[in-house]
């Protein structure tokens, strides 16, 4: 007879023979199979038997499903597929697989020493619905219905921003999209380009587009600090005559600060900017001010130019999100650049968002849930960058100096989430941690003397990387492959 198998929590191990053709998850008290957790919708999945096998479907669940780490709406079930709904992990046995006859499985799996007298249910339908308690998850603020209905639209509203954007910035369209995927997440980007790339045009036009306050600094080598975050100035008070500091204030109080060419000012001057990134506030004298929210750091490099420059530390280098790499455009980009900007007036995209509606994003985009799946991907991803780490690969031991923090791991998460929200979506998949891993790891991996001399990059590196490194399976829970 086929079965479920719970892989995770408490009741990890237990198995649930299917004995009816129709079995439905989720935390309503109607439902065959109940999963208490803040994360599972109502009515979330069921399984169904039919003609051709046992099928999965998702009941338009709140976080989605996932059949081996891929998000679905409908798929058949295989023996050994692990699925996830809400923070647990359920593996499906097909019939013949799982009950005598099948090769034995370690007793550790199906009989925890930790809870050795937990039985499986009996082949008859219970009369109780079988409850299950997943592992702790750490509470999620609850999404308003503004929330859901922003996220519903937003969609929508990615497309609007990418055809604004595009009146002005012809291409380059993953570009905008990493940069609004960190806006969103609130973190900030060191974007690297050749001259003449409209880098800085670019950026001043996504902020025109979700109406943020736009600051440039053109950052050289006799820039100050005190020219970023501001300066206090002595003057005499008109109504009681005496003499008294003011505080003036620099360009870093904006919404969205252009660090054009950040490299070629000192590492005084380029620290400046770590407690605004950081703590979102600067401390001028024996004062701290607070920076108005939403605020983003959105940094520019030559890649090439490197006399009179000075190389960003890896402490600021780790407080970017996301390193972009800005490339030149097709040919037929290349042609309608130059048509478009020799004739004619300049286009004015129009405003899509508000200030208050990113604001609104940032949060919505930390009420997303994401599996432990997800989770377990990202870290691994993480830590196989990692030279001294038992489970890296060879290559990278043989090529990386210094391979990505926790730090990297925060970002892989959010920045997915970034992406789900973009896209409509309010559950991640492995495929999101991906689409991030470059952006977020190629500055984070630094590569050693023998990469040099073989040509390569860290790019080079975290796209091995992503090759390698597995999603996780049944055997990272502790479940055991029949032979």
């Amino acid at each position: 007879m086929s079965s479920l198998k719970i892989l995770n929590g408490p009741k990890a191990g237990i198995t649930i023979e299917l004995s009816t053709d129709h079995v439905v998850m989720g935390r309503a008290d109607d439902c065959t199979l109940i999963v208490e957790d803040d994360l599972t919708s109502g009515h979330h999945a069921e399984v169904a038997r039919r003609n051709d096998g046992w099928w999965l479907r998702d009941l338009d669940s709140a976080n989605g499903t996932l059949v081996d780490g891929k998000g679905i709406k409908e798929s058949i079930l295989g023996d050994g597929d692990v699925f996830v709904i809400g923070g647990t992990e359920i593996q499906f046995r097909a019939e013949g697989q799982s009950t005598a006859g099948a090769a034995p499985e370690k007793p550790a799996v199906d009989a925890p020493v930790e809870n050795p007298t937990v039985e499986p249910p009996p082949v008859n339908p219970p009369a109780e619905p079988v409850r299950v308690n997943p592992a702790p998850q750490p509470p999620l603020p609850e999404a308003s219905a503004d929330d859901v209905a922003l996220v519903e639209r937003m969609s929508g509203i990615t497309d609007n921003i990418r055809k604004e954007v595009a009146k002005v910035i012809i291409g380059q369209r993953d570009v905008i999209d990493q940069v609004m995927m960190c806006m969103l997440a609130g973190g900030h980007s060191l974007l690297i380009g050749l001259p003449g790339l409209a880098k800085t045009l670019m950026i001043s036009t996504i902020a025109r587009v979700v109406d943020l306050e736009f600051k440039r600094i053109q950052f050289t080598p006799d820039l100050m600090p005190s020219d970023i975050t501001g300066t206090e100035i002595l003057e005499t008070n008109r109504d009681t005559n005496e003499k008294e500091f003011r505080f003036l204030r620099g360009p870093i109080f904006c919404n969205l600060l252009l660090a054009d060419e950040i490299n070629r000012t000192p590492p005084k001057t380029q620290a400046a900017l770590l407690e605004a990134m950081q703590e979102k506030r600067v401390t001028a004298g024996n004062v701290t001010y607070d920076l108005e929210p939403p605020f983003f750091v959105l940094a520019t490099q030559n890649p090439i130019e490197q006399e009179g420059t000075y190389p960003l530390p890896e402490a600021q280098m780790d407080r970017f999100m996301f390193n972009i790499w800005v490339d030149y455009p097709s040919e037929e980009e290349e042609e309608l650049i130059v048509s478009s900007t020799t004739a004619g007036k300049d286009a004015q995209p129009d405003r899509i968002l508000t200030r208050a509606d990113v604001m609104q994003l940032q949060d919505v985009v930390r009420k997303v849930p994401v599996s432990p799946h997800v989770v377990k991907y990202a870290i691994r991803l993480v830590r196989a960058s990692r030279p001294d780490n038992e489970s890296a690969p060879d290559f990278i031991k043989e090529f990386v100096s210094t391979g990505a923090g926790p730090r990297a791991g925060q970002y892989l998460i959010l920045a997915a989430k970034a992406r789900a929200v973009m896209d409509g979506r309010i559950h991640l998949a492995c495929n999101d941690i991906r689409s991030a891993a470059i952006p977020v790891l190629r500055h984070r991996i630094y590569t050693n003397f023998a990469a040099d001399s073989e040509g390569l990059s860290s790019m080079d590196l975290v796209n091995r990387l992503l090759d390698t490194v597995e999603e996780p399976s049944e055997k990272d829970y502790g479940v055991s492959t029949p032979a």
